[in-house]
């Protein structure tokens, strides 16, 4: 994932960087994500900042947090909340007001401690839920695409829909019982809908003749 990132971008940098076409945009974003071994859906909040290099190019920073506890609704929950932090790009044309989009990004998942008594059966290798419950940082990828649709001069929304995939720690055994002897990846679905606001790039201001 992060060499597709470095080739994305360096196809998308190719020939000179028009500065006029540098923004800044700032937003917020409600976020519902899933896990690939554990049932229920993840929901939380946050903040992106996006960077655009070229018409094609925006570079992308967010973070979200998700304050409940995982899985939802279940006496079983490891965790009571989790920090995600995504870093990658977009890539997509300007068409009128629309801007359809691919991405790519990398980043982690900052698992949370359970706030309550975790019991676990003494079994190697451990369930997966255990080793998650004493709290765990997750290396985290996304691939996806999206559309950001212009509201005014310098207002949007924007809806992202991806495949998150996280690489949880082995060995472990999994929720469905399989054994996992080495660190595994598991993608599923993560949708983000948000809106934000738009400025132009410190630098790129026309001066005054």
């Amino acid at each position: 994932v992060l060499r597709l990132l470095s080739i994305v971008a360096l196809v998308a940098t190719v020939g000179v960087v028009d500065a006029r076409a540098q923004r800044l945009e700032a937003g917020v974003h409600a976020a519902v994500a899933q896990w690939s071994e554990f049932k229920g859906d993840d929901a939380g909040v946050g903040a992106r900042l996006t960077f655009t290099l070229t018409p094609l190019l925006g570079v992308d920073a967010e973070a979200t947090w998700y304050p409940s506890s995982f899985p939802p609704d279940t006496i079983a929950a490891f965790s009571g909340r989790r920090v995600e932090g995504l870093f990658g790009i977009s890539v997509g044309p300007r068409i009128a007001r629309l801007r359809p989009f691919a991405k790519a990004a990398a980043g982690f998942l900052k698992i949370g401690e359970t706030p309550r008594v975790f019991a676990c059966i003494a079994i190697y290798p451990p369930p997966l839920n255990c080793t998650l419950a004493g709290g765990q940082t997750l290396p985290a990828y996304e691939l996806g695409g999206g559309l950001q649709v212009d509201a005014t001069s310098r207002t949007f929304l924007r809806i992202d829909a991806s495949r998150r995939f996280l690489k949880y720690p082995g060995p472990a055994l999994t929720a469905d019982r399989q054994m996992r002897r080495d660190d595994f990846l598991g993608g599923a679905l993560r949708l983000t809908l948000g809106a934000g606001i738009r400025f132009q790039a410190l630098g790129t201001r026309r001066r005054a003749p």
